[in-house]
């Protein structure tokens, strides 16, 4: 059904090109007017239902102290050495300039005032946190209103005042707070452009055409170009990351490329057949489109699961992304076959430097008419490998999951946070301002927590609330309480010892929650809760790991029950999801190395260590289970049919790897290129997504895939395909997903007789019935 369906949309677009290359022409411009009209901008809120972090925020609001709204951070530092803003020179004038124009600026509700509490008395500017003890650095804190009222203007404004007081002031000026968070652009331009050269490069190498190496190519330029549209669309009804059009961009051309390629290797065979090539490009979309479709719509199931993380950020993020996933699917089945049909017979030959690099002789006329004739090549080399694992069995199985489970060990000192501004390039004022404050006012400083008290009924709470978190030792410092007349709820200022994203703070955070607050409050009806940034990232981050087994269990569950369906096995899928746990648990084992133990950390521009974003290995597992099921499928399939045909296990294993390894590899090392360019961002958390997402699809691709695999399939024989007969009796029956595995994974051309699946193989060494 879904075939013939397929059948008719690709041969319908192939037959048609230019309606539906216009149509998806019409569809971009509108969607990019509709960015343009009705869009927003991404923004993060990085809170959850039932956290006390959130109980705290609520508070704050109904308080009005202004605690709720962005703030930003302006901070200065004499030009000369030997000045101080403690005396009365050019030092202090000019800071009491800057002060005055940041509050002149649109939407600020106000500043700090350090030169003023100077001007009253040393000794109040400091113990305020405003000037440091030295007198070398002083803060202008400055306070906006809530994010919903600002927009990107407002941090273009304070940043455009910075650069011209630069010039006028002899001050040192940088800038920080949750304004250049919420509204900086994210990381993925240069990234994004990186990566699309070296698929093309890899498409080229694959396919010797610049014709075949563009189609994919242009193909997912339009659908990112539509899914990041849309993706600023729904910013403007709710709160899209700042995350989701990077990891969109990186999701979105991995996939997109490679679903592409599957199609387009399957309409070159046709082609090489000698069919029409709008003829081909149906039948390419029918037979290759099938498991695109399967695999686009496990990547958007595994995706959409984050819901289950109660986080509504990552739900949005998930959805976000899965829009992306499946623009790019949708693309796959009708803009692809539009641009082939388009290209006509062009697609069938290799160019003359195409050919030299496939390693082709252009006086062989048989390789160059038929592309089938070098795939069979790669396919021998393949063969000899698989062969040599599938004697080896024991050896290889052995010594690739040691390698993979060593590599998983680091994950045992998987430590979840958020990384700060200090662990952004030196190039950015963020970081030169987080490393100005740390160094005035110590590091707690830049990760103030906010506790947020009610004492109704309690007169004499607030004192002993103040006596008690002061004499914690993990805080540095209490500012002055911050009581609203009208609800008579306070708010109070804490600066911990320790850097926001230090574990020390975590742990002062759940001391505070657990021991000083409840012993301060008692148990009258007086409540306090433990609030700002710092303390809702360690929030979310708890409710995340809480939260990932559940996610782990559900895409485990699915995957299994959907392989065993498509297989009629036990073991199969079993050991399909064993394994692809292995290599996501590695990806993961090499994160923890990279990112928080600093190995190999320059070679991506890493320039100190950071905790692994809260979010990301939730998300990771996600995304990687879905894609990793691409390569399963194609790969299995193919094992089963041949196993189906012959009945030997061994030639199964051989024949099926053999013939899927080279369009896998190629398709790996695409999305392996495409991630890594994202590697090399400034922001650290697409530094994670970019290496973590690479890494774990080169181990599925190679170690997985080309030594795991047949070697546990060839220790398992014939159990491999072991299915109870009361279980046979109640699965669904009909024509598997099999009987056109190697319409997309095969370099082989079409098959002249289709071999009908049965649940039951034929005897070892005798061909499978064929009725």
């Amino acid at each position: 059904m879904l075939s013939k369906a397929l059948l008719r949309l690709g041969g319908g677009a192939a037959r048609h090109p230019w309606r539906v290359i216009a149509a998806w022409l019409i569809a971009g411009t509108l969607a990019v007017l509709a960015a343009s009209a009705f869009g927003g901008r991404t923004a993060d809120s990085m809170t959850a239902p039932g956290l006390d972090s959130g109980r705290a925020a609520e508070l704050i609001e109904r308080a009005g102290t202004g605690q709720e709204g962005m703030t930003a951070q302006v901070v200065v530092t004499p030009l000369d050495g030997g000045a101080t803003f403690f005396g009365d020179g050019g030092a202090r004038t000019a800071l009491t300039r800057l002060q005055t124009e940041v509050k002149r600026l649109p939407h600020v509700l106000g500043t700090s005032d350090p030169a003023g509490a100077l001007d009253t008395g040393g000794d109040t500017a400091v113990s305020g946190g405003l000037v440091s003890a030295d007198g070398r650095i002083a803060v202008v804190r400055v306070q906006y209103p809530d994010q919903s009222r600002l927009s990107a203007e407002d941090l273009d404004t304070l940043v455009d005042l910075g650069d011209r007081l630069r010039a006028e002031l002899p001050l040192r000026i940088e800038m920080g707070g949750n304004l250049f968070y919420a509204f900086s652009d994210p990381d993925g331009g240069a990234s994004e452009l990186i990566g699309l050269l070296a698929a093309a490069a890899i498409l080229f190498l694959a396919f010797g055409s610049l014709v075949a190496a563009a189609l994919p190519i242009g193909m997912a330029v339009f659908g990112l170009t539509i899914g990041v549209a849309t993706m600023t669309v729904l910013a403007g009804v709710t709160d899209v990351p700042t995350f989701a059009p990077v990891l969109g961009s990186m999701v979105g051309l991995g996939v997109g490329i490679d679903y592409a390629l599957f199609v387009l290797a399957r309409h070159r065979e046709y082609l090489a057949s000698g069919l029409d090539p709008r003829e081909a490009a149906g039948r390419a979309v029918a037979t290759a489109g099938r498991p695109v479709v399967f695999a686009g719509g496990v990547v958007v199931v595994s995706i959409l699961g984050l819901a289950v993380a109660n986080v509504p950020f990552m739900t949005v993020g998930g959805l976000a992304v899965s829009i992306v996933v499946l623009i790019m699917v949708v693309a796959s089945v009708t803009l692809l076959p539009a641009f082939l049909g388009a290209a006509g017979p062009r697609l069938a030959r290799a160019g003359r430097i195409g050919r030299a690099l496939q390693g082709r002789k252009p006086g062989r006329l048989a390789r160059r008419r038929d592309p089938a004739a070098g795939a069979a090549a790669d396919a021998a080399g393949w063969r000899r490998w698989i062969g040599h694992v599938s004697r080896h069995p024991v050896l290889y199985a052995v010594g690739a999951a040691g390698l993979l489970l060593t590599a998983t060990l680091p994950v045992l000192g998987l430590r979840v946070g958020l990384p700060d501004d200090g662990s952004l390039p030196h190039s950015r004022t963020e970081r030169r301002a987080y490393d100005l404050v740390a160094e005035g006012f110590g590091p707690g400083t830049n990760g103030p927590l906010v506790i947020a008290a009610d004492p109704t009924g309690d007169a004499g709470m607030l004192d002993r609330l103040v006596g008690a978190v002061a004499a914690d030792p993990g805080i540095a410092s209490v500012a002055p309480t911050h009581i609203d007349r009208a609800t008579g709820i306070a708010t109070l200022v804490v600066f911990p010892t320790t850097s926001p994203q230090d574990r020390a703070t975590t742990d002062t955070i759940a001391r505070l929650r657990t021991d000083v607050l409840p012993t301060a409050i008692g148990h009258g009806p007086a409540r306090a809760h433990v609030g700002g940034a710092a303390a809702s990232l360690s929030d979310v981050g708890r409710r995340t790991s809480q939260r990932l087994p559940v996610l782990v269990a559900a895409v485990l569950a699915m995957s299994f029950l959907l392989l065993m369906l498509v297989f009629r096995s036990i073991l199969v899928p079993l050991k399909a999801v064993l394994l692809n746990l292995l290599s996501i648990g590695a990806a993961y084992g090499i994160m923890v190395a990279v990112f928080q133990w600093g190995w190999g950390g320059a070679l991506i521009g890493l320039e100190s260590t950071v905790p692994i974003v809260s979010f990301i290995p939730m998300f990771l597992f996600a995304i990687l289970f879905g894609l990793s099921m691409d390569y399963e499928v194609f790969l299995l399939s193919r094992v089963r049919e041949e196993y189906l045909r012959t009945g030997d296990n061994g030639t199964a294993i051989v024949e099926g790897i053999s013939r899927t390894a080279r369009i896998i590899t190629s398709a790996a090392l695409i999305m392996v290129a495409v991630f890594l360019s994202f590697a090399v961002a400034e922001d650290p958390s697409t530094k994670m997504f970019g290496l973590g997402l690479a890494t774990a699809i080169f181990i599925d691709a190679t170690v997985v895939r080309m030594v795991l695999v047949p070697a546990t399939m060839t220790l398992l024989g014939r159990t491999n395909w072991w299915l109870p007969k009361w279980l046979d009796r109640m699965l669904p029956r009909g024509r598997s997903g099999t009987d056109d595995t190697d319409a997309e994974s095969t370099g082989e051309g079409p098959r002249p007789r289709q071999v009908d699946v049965v649940s039951k193989p034929a005897h070892p060494g005798r061909p499978a019935h064929r009725p």
